[in-house]
């Protein structure tokens, strides 16, 4: 085929050569893995990786019945609602703070970015560490103090666990969030508080009729990749408790992964029920931004 005869072709072709390569790698790392994991859902496979021929829905039944389901199920909402809520409220304040001049704010916002630059299970082991009943320096300091009288094992139970958790989790999300606020901080224009005061606005009304309303992209966007984030969040727990005592501070992520050690396939359905609930996520995202699109 001539020159001339190829032009046309490739105009008709349009964007799709160069979005191919995007393409071919969503296929090879989201919907191929999503496709194996519903169907390794549906086969008997032992702990061995032994395949014993299809299983149907036997596996969401035998993980529907399980009796620590329910607990692992609300743990996680409490989880996830807990620690991006106390995230967006702390960030808030946070990039409030640095959008402020004062001296060493440079150097107080390269201190921020350290728990988002340490590996995050390097964090929570930190946590441990800090936390251990017999080595660890925040027992050592509450005896010194004597505001206890004996050292305790912060980790080895749930109720004393899951705060410790959550302000772990809440430590190593506030970079990202802080600078994403941040930025749409930076977006507002001066001259918009300027005009607040020379109409009598208090320093809350323009903060309320200002800047949070011209901040809402940048929060939408931070509140829902956090969402996301925190629901599959698997190193914070598995460093700090791996889940226990008997997976009573497990997420649904990491009740998946105690579940691979007995059985493959059930652990594939709870794969499977956390896909369809971060898909859920995203549709509610997409349709409050495409609301608050139209409302503008």
């Amino acid at each position: 085929m001539t020159r001339a005869g190829r032009r046309p072709l490739l105009a008709r072709l349009g964007p799709l050569p160069w979005l191919a390569p995007a393409v071919l790698l969503i296929l090879g790392v989201v919907v191929w893995p999503v496709i194996e994991m519903v169907a390794t859902s549906l086969r008997r496979i032992d702990t061995t990786g032994t395949d014993h021929g299809p299983a149907g829905l036997v596996k969401y039944h035998k993980l529907f019945d399980d009796p620590r389901l329910p607990a692992v199920l609300g743990w996680t909402v409490v989880w996830t609602v807990a620690v991006v809520g106390l995230t967006m409220l702390v960030s808030l304040a946070l990039a409030q703070l640095f959008h402020q001049n004062f001296p060493g704010r440079r150097i107080t916002r390269w201190a921020l970015i350290a728990p988002w630059a340490a590996s995050v299970l390097m964090t929570a082991i930190g946590f441990r560490w800090m936390l251990d009943q017999v080595a660890g320096v925040l027992n050592r300091l509450l005896l010194d103090l004597g505001l206890i009288d004996h050292a305790r094992a912060w980790l080895g139970d749930a109720g004393h666990a899951k705060p410790w958790l959550v302000l772990a989790a809440v430590f190593v999300s506030l970079p990202f969030t802080t600078y994403t606020l941040l930025a749409g901080l930076q977006t507002v224009p001066g001259e918009l508080y300027e005009a607040a005061r020379v109409d009598g606005a208090t320093t809350w009304q323009a903060y309320r009729r200002i800047t949070l309303p011209l901040l809402r992209p940048a929060f939408l966007v931070a509140l829902v990749v956090n969402l996301i984030n925190v629901f599959n969040s698997f190193p914070v727990i598995w460093g700090m408790t791996q889940g226990g005592p008997n997976a009573d501070t497990a997420t649904t992520t990491v009740f998946m992964y105690m579940l691979r050690g007995y059985d493959v396939a059930e652990s594939a359905a709870m794969s499977v029920v956390n896909f369809a609930v971060v898909i859920l996520m995203v549709i509610v995202f997409l349709k409050v931004s495409r609301w608050k699109g139209a409302e503008n």
